[in-house]
């Protein structure tokens, strides 16, 4: 198996190094092993974690939440029915929050057209009027 540094473990997931030391200290990544000098040596596994990690806080899901579902996932497979469930409705806030998002960007996308619009209407006008 794979061991991977600090530094690199920063490369792969994108996190800070404080952040996979809070993510330790609260328990929603399980103890990391350390070699015999004591620095941290992470696995795959603890790769693989951190990239479900990343992908339920990029979709907003509060940190309460994620230890709810890391400990879920550490009982054991009689725990799949809870964590679906979790999982299910964050999904849904994540669906309502991309409703959201593309009611806004069509308000955006009209304001564009509109903008372009006015220029195309200033650009057909006679010179001496668009100097006004």
């Amino acid at each position: 198996m794979a061991e991977y540094t600090p530094g690199q473990v920063v490369e792969e997931t994108g996190f800070s190094l404080d952040t996979l030391r809070y993510y330790e200290r609260i328990g929603l990544l399980e103890p990391i092993d350390r070699n015999a000098a004591g620095q941290r040596r992470f696995s795959d596994d603890d790769v693989s974690w951190l990239g479900m990690v990343r992908c339920l806080r990029d979709t907003g899901m509060p940190i309460a939440e994620m230890l709810r579902f890391a400990q879920l996932v550490r009982q054991g497979e009689h725990t799949i029915a809870d964590r679906i469930a979790l999982l299910e409705e964050h999904d849904r806030k994540v669906e309502a929050q991309i409703a959201d998002l593309s009611q806004k960007q069509g308000a955006i996308q009209r304001k564009i057209q509109y903008y372009k619009d006015v220029l195309t209407m200033h650009d057909m006008l006679p010179d001496r009027e668009r100097a006004s």
